[in-house]
């Protein structure tokens, strides 16, 4: 597990990398809402504190979408007007405020979903929405180092999610580990522009997300956990398929 957190995350921000400079970072954004960073921290909670908590975390995931989506708009607005560092601090602000809230809600999986429909509804209209990206490339320098903050910040990540509660572990599994590291090197190669339709391509990406936690929150209780998770996996990637028609062309 702990050469899967070493590899996974960097791998994907690599692979990331090069879809964001050939593609677009639209399509980038989308394909960052797979699970693969909350999956497997889930996927270790069940195994190690058995799959009630893990279900429990899972529901508190899909509320923490909100969260994530708090970072995403404080990021996208603040990158407009200043420097990546404000703009980082800002969001990782936003994004502490929103997951203490989560904290003092009652657990429920309707409100988990109403939350979540709620804050990616909201950023439809309140992300910015850039006429054109500049014809800069991303450049790929200093990626080691990008590969490098990703593979800390998981292991960060998953360690605190084992040693706090179920909610909390819930909402450090959303983390915006990959809209950290992806925002910053993207404003910085190609400006503001860049990060908007990132963050943008992110929001059709937590349906995916959502597909995923839900099916867990409904299957652990009643399944084998390694089946409950291959289900989870399948529905997310079909999930995803469906909202690929959101993306601009």
């Amino acid at each position: 597990m702990l050469l899967l957190k070493l590899t996974l995350i960097p791998t994907l921000l690599y692979a990331l990398s090069l879809v964001a400079r050939y593609r677009g970072p639209a399509l980038a954004g989308w394909l960052s809402g797979l699970p693969v960073v909350a999956g497997p921290i889930l996927w270790l909670l069940a195994h190690e504190q058995g799959k009630a908590f893990a279900a429990v975390a899972a529901m508190q995931a899909i509320a923490a979408i909100a969260a994530s989506e708090a970072f995403n708009l404080i990021y996208a607005r603040t990158a407009a007007r200043r420097h990546w560092p404000l703009a980082l601090a800002a969001a990782l602000g936003g994004w502490l405020l929103a997951a203490l809230l989560l904290q003092q809600l009652t657990p429920s999986l309707l409100l988990a979903l109403g939350v979540a429909a709620l804050s990616v509804g909201g950023n439809y209209f309140c992300l910015p929405r850039p006429a054109q990206l500049p014809p800069d490339s991303p450049s790929h320098e200093r990626l080691w180092l990008r590969m490098l903050a990703a593979a800390v910040l998981t292991l960060a990540v998953s360690a605190a999610a084992q040693r706090l509660g179920a909610a909390w572990s819930g909402v450090l599994a959303v983390f915006p580990l990959l809209g950290v590291v992806m925002a910053v090197s993207m404003q910085q190669a190609q400006g503001a522009a860049a990060v908007q339709m990132l963050l943008r391509g992110m929001l059709l990406g937590r349906f995916a997300f959502a597909a995923f936690c839900l099916t867990l929150v409904l299957l652990l209780p009643r399944l084998d956990r390694d089946i409950s998770f291959l289900l989870a996996s399948l529905l997310s990637l079909l999930a995803q398929s469906a909202s690929r028609r959101g993306l601009r062309p």
